[in-house]
């Protein structure tokens, strides 16, 4: 279809902003983003669709408008819902890069611009093949006709002879078509997972070819369906972030020599597929908001009675049909990685995604019980790191004694390999799992054991790591029995030194010492906390290891300072 097409079809709100003379441009596809440079994700001739989160200052649309010129996309078209308008820097700068730009108008919802082109596009290109495109459309309605992924697939199946499957980051099987034949065994569904990640993490670009056990397979990566509006929230500008929270679409198949209709088609059921991934994704928003709730509280201090009718609110919502109120577990993971400027980036959503993930997978060593998994799992986040309340029935929980509920030693089975291929040298992932606790008192003990696991977990070697309540440091469990005067003479030993230069300087060595050891280290994350220059963190921990003539940088040390601060 032609630019000119859009322009003239008033439901889609475009008006042209620059590019007149470019209108005959032929769309080959659609995109919607807001990283500051997308153009590993593009193959050319398509209408991109952005929100504007990226423009932060004038000389930002300059290297955008020139990617935008350099991949060869049909025309831009612009949200105001950002700024009220399109900025006149970026308007110049399309022109200058002879890239048209369209403004969108704020009661026009990208996904139905999404749908227009998918569908125009798809009916001009491939002919007979326009007709499986709607019909995956109509299919993918969450209306009683629906037929989610698997009828998509199906169809693929039936009009092009097309094996596929649909498969999470980690490799978790979420649909496969009949004509698929028996689901993907286990090991090859993490190995493509595993490169699926590896690839889109070094910047490859699509469709992945993986040949596995002499089978060649392409990958699609399947994106987030487009919001309802340019006002929804930005994806995150590291690709790592989406890579490690989107499906993938895999196809028994060399797409290395396939047709540009064929290749065009199967972009557009990746799209189709989102608007079902991004529906499971809102059915999750009660779920998240109920964990958030109850975290708040507990890290509120708040008093049990009211923890406990929050909770009573959240049990039936996560295991519905339950007849006795369930005990309750709290896993806390912690993504830690380095951004663009090799400096500690925060990762508490990522961390969100990938728990949910962990958790949804049956591998996860959760006892069955009345609901499905994925209908379980209510995560938030906090910061840097993601909680989850995890509920048990009663029943399961005194079936066995003190070996219930989820396990950490395996939690991680399904999702290590594909999860260490996405992070790889450029972070991290820690968790933590507490016991189980069948009340609301104990559900503040269940947060900071989690918490305390999940240290454990991040001082170990490799990738991906978890531990669980079993596996806690003895001073956990032993801090309340240590004798009085053993406790004084060991924490003025460490302590006082610093409580004596803060008390004549101000110098406050010993918030700093708190905020350093619960940053892990972290000499960013830590200076950010205090609002200082890392310069200045450095010389205040400069200053505690000379009065105290230890070396923060050994774990001995850190634990001897982190045992004094937890008995003084």
């Amino acid at each position: 279809m032609r630019l000119r097409a859009l322009l003239d079809t008033d439901a889609l709100g475009l008006r042209l902003l620059g590019g007149e003379e470019e209108l005959d441009r032929t769309v080959r596809g659609v995109m919607t983003t807001d990283l500051r440079d997308p153009s590993r994700y593009l193959s050319g001739g398509e209408l991109v669709l952005t929100g504007l989160a990226w423009h932060r200052e004038p000389a930002d649309s300059e290297p955008f408008a020139r990617l935008m010129a350099t991949a060869g996309v049909a025309a831009v078209a612009a949200g105001t819902a950002e700024f009220g308008y399109v900025p006149e820097d970026f308007v110049e700068a399309c022109a200058r890069h002879r890239v048209p730009l369209f403004e969108v108008a704020q009661s026009v919802a990208f996904g139905t611009i999404t749908e227009h082109v998918v569908r125009q596009v798809s009916g001009e290109r491939a002919g007979d093949l326009a007709a499986v495109v709607d019909r995956h459309r109509r299919l993918m309605t969450s209306g009683p006709a629906g037929g989610g992924p698997d009828v998509v697939l199906d169809l693929l199946g039936s009009d092009l002879d097309l094996r596929a499957w649909v498969l999470s980051p980690t490799g978790r099987a979420i649909a496969g078509s009949s004509a698929a034949g028996p689901e993907l065994p286990a090991g090859i569904r993490t190995r493509l997972a595993a490169e699926h990640l590896a690839a889109l993490r070094t910047g490859r670009r699509s469709p992945h070819r993986v040949t596995v056990e002499g089978v060649t397979y392409s990958l699609f990566p399947i994106g987030s369906a487009p919001k309802d509006g340019p006002a929804a929230a930005a994806p995150s500008s590291d690709v790592r972030a989406s890579a490690l929270a989107d499906w993938l679409l895999i196809v028994e198949a060399d797409a290395g020599d396939w047709p540009e209709e064929r290749l065009d088609l199967l972009q557009g059921v990746t799209q189709l597929i989102s608007v079902e991934r991004e529906r499971r994704d809102a059915a999750r928003t009660v779920r998240r908001r109920l964990a958030q709730e109850v975290l708040e509280l507990v890290q509120a201090g708040a008093a049990p009675a009211e923890i406990a009718a929050r909770l009573r609110v959240a049990a039936p919502v996560l295991l519905p049909g339950l007849g006795a109120a369930p005990h309750w577990q709290v896993v806390v993971a912690r993504v830690e990685w380095t951004d663009q400027q090799g400096e500690k980036a925060e990762g508490g959503a990522v961390a969100q995604s990938l728990l949910e993930e962990i958790l949804i997978a049956p591998e996860a060593g959760a006892r069955p019980d009345t609901a499905e998994p994925s209908d379980r799992i209510a995560v938030a986040h906090s910061g840097d790191e993601a909680i989850a309340l995890v509920p048990l029935p009663a029943v399961a929980a005194e079936h066995d004694g003190s070996e219930q509920g989820l396990l950490a030693d395996t939690l991680l089975t399904a999702v290590r390999e594909p999860l260490a291929a996405g992070l790889a040298d450029y972070g991290r992932l820690a968790i933590g799992v507490s016991a189980a606790v069948h009340s609301a008192e104990g559900l503040r003990g269940a947060l900071e054991e989690a918490r305390h696991a999940r240290r454990v977990a991040a001082a170990r070697t490799g990738v991906v790591c978890a531990a669980g309540h079993q596996e806690l440091a003895s001073h956990v469990l032993l801090l309340p029995f240590v004798p009085d005067d053993v406790r004084r003479a060991f924490t003025a030993r460490l302590l006082d030194p610093l409580r004596d230069y803060d008390h004549k300087h101000r110098a406050e060595l010993i918030a700093t010492l708190e905020a350093f050891l619960d940053c892990d280290g972290s000499w960013t994350r830590c200076a950010s906390r205090l609002h200082l220059h890392v310069n200045t963190l450095r010389y205040r921990v400069g200053r505690i290891e000379q009065l105290t003539g230890r070396d923060l940088s050994r774990l001995e040390d850190k634990l001897d300072f982190f045992l004094a601060l937890r008995m003084s």
